[in-house]
């Protein structure tokens, strides 16, 4: 399991992490170590711990907030695939409904065609 260092509000962590994750993991480290200097910057020197804790339930709070977003949308998608199936459905039906007029209209004609035929003089 590959190993790394990151740094978070100046101390440097050695983290494990699967393979291939490095990169991810460093970025998530930088996104925290970010956020705790815009706090710092913010609220001034009020306890390294107190800014981390403050830090991750800002992310947290974000985090939720993205959850409910998603459940939202994904409602929503399923209203919409709900809704095109419906449509589907009709326009299946009026399709059907289209053929079964043009070949009923296709009799019509062709007995029109035929009592035509048998009406028309011989030469």
């Amino acid at each position: 399991m590959p190993q790394i260092n990151v740094t978070i509000d100046g101390r440097s962590y050695r983290m494990a992490c699967g393979e291939g994750e490095e990169a991810h993991l460093t970025g998530l480290a930088a996104t925290l170590d970010g956020r705790i200097a815009e706090m710092r910057k913010s609220f001034g020197e009020i306890g390294d711990m107190r800014l981390q804790v403050m830090a991750a339930l800002t992310i947290a709070d974000e985090v939720a907030e993205l959850r409910s977003r998603i459940a939202a949308l994904e409602t929503d998608v399923g209203q919409l695939r709900a809704a095109a199936e419906i449509a589907d459905r009709g326009r299946a039906e009026d399709a059907e409904r289209a053929a079964f007029g043009i070949g009923r209209a296709a009799e019509h004609i062709g007995k029109l065609a035929d009592a035509l035929s048998a009406s028309a003089p011989r030469a």
